[in-house]
């Protein structure tokens, strides 16, 4: 499985199916979270995932590779009330996401943006 596979795999699992054994199967012990909101390790996520609102949603865009770093570009509905677009980073060691990085701002739509483009890609 690539990195971006695994990553792709393991995001899916856990803001798709809410299956928080995921942590346990794509995550190191000693995850390294750089959001300045979420302390290291995984067990705040996996308290977290199960609280999130039942009309929660995510959905993977693009995607990029480069060694042991992979970059998705996802929507996540209804994340504390808002829409949110995002660029999660990830570092990949020994088959497992070791650490994490993000940018995250509120979605605006196409409509009401300056430049008339959507913020995340259209199917």
């Amino acid at each position: 499985m690539s990195n971006k596979e695994l990553v792709l795999k393991a995001i899916t699992d856990v803001f798709i199916k809410k299956d928080i054994s995921a942590f346990d199967t794509y995550f190191v012990e000693n995850y390294i979270q750089h959001n300045p909101g979420i302390p290291n390790g995984t067990e705040v996520l996996k308290q977290f995932i199960p609280s999130l609102p039942v009309d929660f949603s995510y959905e993977p865009g693009i995607m990029t590779e480069n060694d042991d770093i992979v970059m998705i570009h996802g929507r996540y509905e209804n994340w504390n009330g808002k829409n949110m677009i995002a660029v999660d980073i990830f570092r990949i060691e020994n088959g497992k996401i070791a650490e994490h990085w993000d940018v995250m701002q509120e979605e605006v739509a196409s409509d009401q943006s300056a430049n008339g483009n959507a913020m995340f890609p259209i199917k």
